[in-house]
């Protein structure tokens, strides 16, 4: 019997929950004593180091003993996540397809500062994240330029692992420290990237990675603190293979693991199949407890012969019914009320409620009884946790054939997923919302755009994927290198033209509609000038000498491309160019942004952009022609849109 509390609510426990929503990764757990069993209390806390490492630009210093999860450079890895930087996505519409209509982006960069720069416009806006990261299976550098990396005299510096005369202790590193650091690098290059990510999924949207035996337990530890314990969806185990290695002297490795984790856990819902199909369903099943239900006259239908049935007990063994009453069949019907005893799945609620529903229900010549489900549609199974052949999902030697079949030579692509393994993990959430945006962030060859745009063409769907790569060079002795691929970029591009292509070859009704294009954009620094961000490093005549805050060699499509960035419009908004006295207007997603960055803007064309009334207008800062335009500027918008926002560069 549990005791009443009699006082209030503990608001610090309030607090804390507060706090864990916005940084899981702070909440941690602290022993306050023994209760009066002698068992240890322990208490939700929160790790006020790592707190002050979220809210501070600087890498914080101090360690106490708790129960975390730690590496040497984790504090860095905060940091790195939470730092600004001044870089840009410039379009590159020669390389892209479809530029002007698609709603899909395939993004060239380092996907940390990419992340970064999707934080404003994409926030909570993604349904699904997949990302396939690079396994850590022994190479102690990865590609991604961060800088995470440190000698081995610097680990041990930092892990502590010193005797007590500050020399590194050479029996702890023979041990542990080889171990320590082929992790720590890895988990430094994933937690950043991780923690952003989390921000761009939608309240009800699921992140799903890709992962080995090496890291699965470090990346699920690092995902526990960042999406939260309780937001732990399932670790899938994919049949990867068909048959194992036989070079293996241990066991055949046959499996890989796909990590889901939920932005919040309640708000989801995930398909896996249909949990009924057409065919007609067992009404008894023996293992079920014994039941009596009374069905009502004309409801069951029957190829019994006409007449009266005794009361008495029909079928063989186990599978036998007893019928407590006498019932008559009359033309493929049974028209009495009868009752009838056996290991029924439903009760006699459960029936009463498929029968309004309009559920069919049979009897057999072998006495058995079958039911054919009204809502069927509705009724779904959840995903399996084995994800293998049975459910229609391939394998790595699918995923070859994939390949040969697209591009015609072998090799092309290194350790492609199946598209039927990546199709199926969209479904789980795509089966319910066909227009939402898929982001994978270490896009590799672009399976990801590939089963999105298959998926659209089977169902009808309008989802969206953004692709994020590193345009990593590839290796000059690879089959993709001699086919003409200098990086893995173009291998990604050319794979979703393939893919589209083929798409629409198959289903030529959808042709129209489908959306196999893609805006491809590419990171590069900042459109502006250093003085347009530390304007106090430089002195009057140097400024004098400036004529524009704007780089020379950038393009108003590309200012344009940063004004979305920074106001938070979508990348894939519709972008209309209009001529107004000569000069060339954007027109952003119908409306919502305007903007104009030729010089010598004049009244007139002040005039016209103001009476579209958008939400933003946006100019340069030295683009109006003289001091009378300037100084009518914000007339002219209180006279025809007082509401519009106006900015300059």
């Amino acid at each position: 019997m549990e005791k009443l509390k009699m006082k209030t609510k503990n608001k610090v426990n309030i607090n804390i929950d507060s706090i864990g929503r916005l940084f899981p990764n702070t909440v941690t757990e602290t022993i306050k004593g023994h209760d009066e069993n002698n068992k240890l209390i322990i208490e939700k806390a929160i790790d006020f180091d790592i707190l002050k490492q979220e809210l501070s630009k600087f890498i914080v210093e101090g360690r106490e003993e708790r129960y975390q999860m730690n590496w040497p450079g984790k504090k860095e890895a905060i940091l790195r996540a939470n730092s600004s930087i001044n870089k840009t996505l410039r379009p590159c519409k020669k390389e892209s397809v479809d530029f002007d209509k698609t709603k899909n982006l395939y993004i060239e960069g380092d996907n940390l500062e990419v992340l970064k720069l999707l934080q404003e416009t994409y926030l909570n806006k993604v349904k699904m994240i997949y990302i396939d990261p690079p396994y850590n299976t022994g190479n102690d550098s990865f590609v991604y330029p961060d800088n995470f990396t440190m000698s081995s005299d610097e680990f041990s510096e930092v892990s502590g692992q010193y005797d007590e005369d500050g020399n590194i202790n050479y029996d702890i590193r023979k041990n542990s420290e080889s171990n320590g650091k082929f992790h720590t690098d890895w988990l430094n290059m994933m937690y950043p990237r991780l923690k952003l990510a989390k921000d761009l999924l939608s309240d009800d949207g699921v992140i799903f990675i890709s992962i080995d035996d090496n890291e699965v337990d470090n990346l699920k530890k690092i995902c526990n603190e960042i999406y939260g314990e309780g937001n732990f969806v399932s670790c899938f185990t994919w049949i990867k293979k068909k048959k194992g290695s036989h070079l293996s002297k241990t066991v055949r490795n046959m499996t890989e693991y796909i990590l889901c984790y939920s932005k919040y856990i309640n708000n989801i819902e995930l398909f896996g199949e249909d949990a009924y199909s057409d065919k007609w369903q067992p009404l008894a099943k023996r293992t079920n407890s014994q039941k009596v239900l009374e069905i009502p006259p004309n409801k069951v239908e029957t190829k019994l012969v006409d007449g009266v049935y005794n009361s008495g007990r029909y079928g063989n063994g186990t599978s036998s019914l007893n019928f407590i009453t006498n019932f008559k069949v009359s033309n493929g019907i049974i028209i009495t009320e009868f009752k009838v005893e056996g290991p029924f799945v439903w009760t006699q609620n459960k029936l009463k409620e498929e029968l309004k529903l309009g559920t069919r229900i049979a009897l057999s010549t072998k006495y058995g009884f079958n039911v054919l489900r009204s809502n069927q549609k509705e009724k779904v199974k959840r995903p399996t946790t084995i994800l293998n052949s049975k459910l229609g999902i391939g394998t790595n030697e699918d995923a070859y054939s994939e390949s040969m079949e697209l591009f015609g030579k072998e090799a092309i692509m290194s350790y492609p997923k199946p598209i039927t393994l990546i199709k199926y993990l969209i479904n789980t959430l795509g089966f319910y919302d066909d227009k939402m945006i898929i982001l994978d962030f270490f896009s590799g060859s672009a399976t990801t755009a590939h089963a999105v745009m298959q998926l659209n063409a089977e169902n009808g769907g309008n989802r969206k994927f953004i692709m994020v790569q590193l345009p990593e060079e590839t290796d000059k002795k690879s089959e993709a290198f001699k086919a003409g691929y200098k990086n893995i970029c173009e291998i990604g591009k050319e794979r979703i033209k393939r893919a589209g292509k083929k798409i629409k070859e198959e289903n030529p009704d959808k042709a129209d509609t489908l959306d196999i294009g893609f805006r491809v954009l590419k990171l590069d620094s900042s459109n502006m000038k250093d003085v347009y961000y530390n304007p106090n490093d430089y002195n009057q005549d140097m400024i004098e000498q400036l004529e524009s805050n704007i780089k020379e060699n950038r393009s108003s499509k590309d200012l344009l491309f940063q004004v979305m960035l920074d106001l938070g419009e979508l990348l894939s908004s519709d972008i209309k160019e209009i001529q107004i006295e000569g000069k060339k207007v954007f027109n952003v997603g119908d409306g919502n942004i305007i903007a104009c960055f030729d010089n010598d803007i004049t009244n007139k064309v002040l005039s016209e952009i103001a009476k579209i009334q958008p939400l933003y207008a946006i100019f340069r800062d030295s683009s109006l022609s003289n001091d009378s335009v300037a100084t009518n500027f914000e007339q002219i918008f209180k006279t025809y849109s007082p509401n519009t926002i106006r900015k300059v560069l």
